[in-house]
This record gives structure tokens, C-alpha cells and sequence, in this order.
């Protein structure tokens, strides 16, 4: 499984419908308002690279109130959290 964090600028009008559109696409699996330089954090868990390319290069991008992306791939979870647990069930 692959795990990003992705860095969200977004018009100032539009964040709480941005962070909802965000939310409802597959391979989103939160989406946080935060305060600081960025306005949305969401963490995207995809199967393949080519699933996060696709939600980064082709779904995001079709939302015009959104300014500015960053995005960051995980390498490693430190967590007391079991989080493959948690996102297992029904597969």
C-alpha cells in the first residue's frame, strides 16, 4: 500500500466544499483543516503509484478552488495504531 500525505492552498471561500470533494474520492482516506501555511492536509492509501499519479494529476487537479498541492509519500508508519488493521476490514 502506498500512503502520501498531500499539502493542500485552496481559495479561502471554498475550503469546507473543497475538503468534502476531496473526502468523497476513492483513495482519500482523511481529510484535516489545518492551520499554518496550508489549508487542507488529506492522506491518500492507494494499492500502486499509479493510483496516487492518477488522484494527484487527474482528480485534483479538476478542482478549480484548488491553488496549490504538495505532495509527500510515506515510507515508514511509527504509530501505536495498527493501521493496516483498520483499513483492512472487507478486503
Amino acid at each position: 500500500m502506498v500512503t502520501s500525505i498531500i499539502l493542500i492552498n485552496v481559495e479561502r471561500s471554498a475550503i469546507n466544499e473543497t475538503a468534502q470533494q476531496i473526502a468523497d474520492m476513492k483513495g482519500i482516506s482523511e481529510v484535516y483543516s489545518v492551520s499554518g501555511r496550508y489549508d487542507l492536509v488529506a492522506i491518500a492509501r492507494v494499492q500502486a503509484n499509479e493510483e496516487l499519479s492518477d488522484l494527484v494529476t487527474n482528480h485534483l487537479l479538476k478542482i478549480d478552488a484548488i491553488t496549490r498541492t504538495e505532495t509527500m509519500l510515506a515510507f515508514k508508519a511509527y504509530s501505536r495504531h495498527d493501521l493496516d488493521a483498520m483499513f483492512a476490514i472487507g478486503i
